[in-house]
């Protein structure tokens, strides 16, 4: 439990002090004319109030990561909170903050609109196509985990297809209609849920005082299949949105647009971050007490371990809140996933948006497409797991691909020497995502010795530190 505590303190500092310092380092000028108040459609580009925003930004990119793969990063022991505290200070909040804050002086531009402007026409035209196949993933995932949650745990005689056509149709409305119309109003009912199973998880812990097992009991790797799971990469990209998740940037540039001033940037990108980081790490903490005392629950999944937790620790009506709170966590983060998704194809059409007739013209593929997907992972066994693995690992190469972007501008816009802020997350996030593709059967780990994987890692993102410093010399 002394880890746990110095873990939250360490967060709620680092938001104090570090998220000051990033913040400095951007340079805002609260003068500045934002998006919001220049380009105001009523649509998309809606100035709204700053607890509204954060609500928002907190909801959107609090998925059932920081819940779930929060759980499944506690399966390699207690090296999962130095990821969450550290990745989440120095890590994830910096990603969300400045990539939010260059989409804020950029028109609100999205995402891959900045990764051509920093890191070339060729990585924006990929990345066009590989953010919208991750914001279809994420959609996905996000109806998956919410629809088989309701069903098991509340209609287990119906069919988990009518929860999925339920949250499908709810995210059609929410990407369709203007932002403050449905996700502006709705939030805050979903925000009381999130926030009362943080609270619940807290105050048993206070009652029931698990022993939660701390840092100096070693740092060696847990996970029932440590054979085939190493701590490094695996644990990285388990452990994703609650410490560095690149789908976080895709929401900033989304909540950007409904900013009106610069000053409400670290509150809304840098604090919702470390807000979610906390949520992680209560999720994290209690899953690691409950693998501790019964090492045979690591079989269960992420979403089967949170009605496990909630189902033995509280009453039923606290039980149901808990549980709630996780699936409201999913669908805030799928609405908007789907709703950056038509923001991006928009962007690179040229399609104006104020017709709904246009955002319709959009939208439609966009469904199907993520409903064949849907059917893949309910039908096929194993097809969630398939699903979550790419998902997982797209989400943390689009998070390295971004902190180098941000790299870059840093390197151009602002004081040289404190570009190191985001070079450093960027090499460790390059060697994460490399490695995995060399070292997880996902990908090529049936195929190579994982040593030769590691240093094939190593030497890519020596490659790629190589033309970071040959693009900033020359431009």
């Amino acid at each position: 439990m002394i880890t746990f505590c110095i873990s939250l303190v360490l967060l709620i500092l680092g938001y104090l002090f570090y998220g000051k310092l990033v913040e400095r380092v951007f340079g805002i000028d609260d003068k500045r004319p934002t998006p919001a108040l220049t380009m105001a459609d009523g649509v998309d580009y809606v100035p709204m109030k700053p607890w509204k925003l954060f609500l928002i930004q907190f909801l959107n990119i609090a998925g059932v990561g920081p819940i779930c793969g929060a759980i499944m990063g506690a399966q390699f022991g207690t090296a999962s909170y130095l990821w969450i505290v550290f990745g989440c200070i120095f890590g994830g909040a910096v990603h969300d903050y400045m990539s939010g804050m260059i989409s804020l002086r950029e028109n609100g531009c999205s995402l891959p609109e900045t990764h051509g402007k920093y890191l070339g026409n060729g990585v924006k035209q990929f990345m066009r196509g590989f953010m919208v196949l991750l914001m279809i993933l994420v959609g996905v995932v996000f109806v998956n985990t919410p629809a088989q949650l309701l069903q098991t745990q509340f209609t287990p005689n119906m069919s988990v297809y009518v929860w999925v056509v339920i949250i499908l149709a709810y995210y059609l409305i929410a990407t369709l209609l203007p932002i403050d119309k449905v996700i502006g109003r709705v939030y805050p009912i979903f925000g009381f849920l999130l926030m009362g199973m943080a609270v619940a998880i807290l105050v048993a812990f206070a009652i029931y005082r698990p022993e939660i097992p701390e840092i100096w009991e070693g740092l060696q790797n847990r996970h029932p299949h440590a054979d085939t799971n190493p701590l490094f990469p695996m644990m990285f990209i388990s452990i994703a949105c609650g410490a560095v998740s690149g789908f976080h940037a895709t929401q900033s540039t989304l909540v950007a647009r409904c900013m009106t001033n610069e000053r409400q940037g670290r509150h809304i990108f840098y604090g919702a971050m470390i807000v979610e980081g906390i949520v992680a790490l209560i999720w994290a903490a209690a899953a690691a007490y409950f693998y501790h005392s019964d090492p045979e629950l690591q079989t269960k999944s992420g979403p089967a371990m949170v009605g496990y937790i909630a189902n033995t620790w509280f009453p039923t009506v606290i039980a149901v809140i808990t549980i709630l709170g996780v699936i409201s966590a999913a669908i805030t983060s799928g609405d908007t996933a789907l709703r950056s998704a038509r923001l991006i194809v928009a962007d690179f059409m040229n399609l104006e948006q104020r017709s709904i007739s246009k955002r319709l013209w959009i939208a439609i593929p966009l469904f199907a497409v993520t409903g064949a997907f849907l059917v893949f992972s309910l039908a096929v066994p194993t097809g969630f797991q398939v699903i979550w693995q790419y998902f997982s690992w797209a989400n943390q190469m689009l998070a390295a691909f971004t902190l180098w972007a941000i790299t870059v501008y840093l390197r151009l816009n602002k004081q040289k020497p404190y570009y190191w802020i985001s070079l450093f997350p960027a090499l460790f996030m390059t060697m994460v995502t490399v490695s995995f593709m060399f070292v997880s059967s996902t990908f090529f780990g049936y195929f190579i010795p994982r040593t030769l994987g590691y240093i094939l890692a190593a030497a890519i993102t020596l490659g790629v530190t190589g033309l970071f410093f040959r693009k900033v010399q020359y431009r």
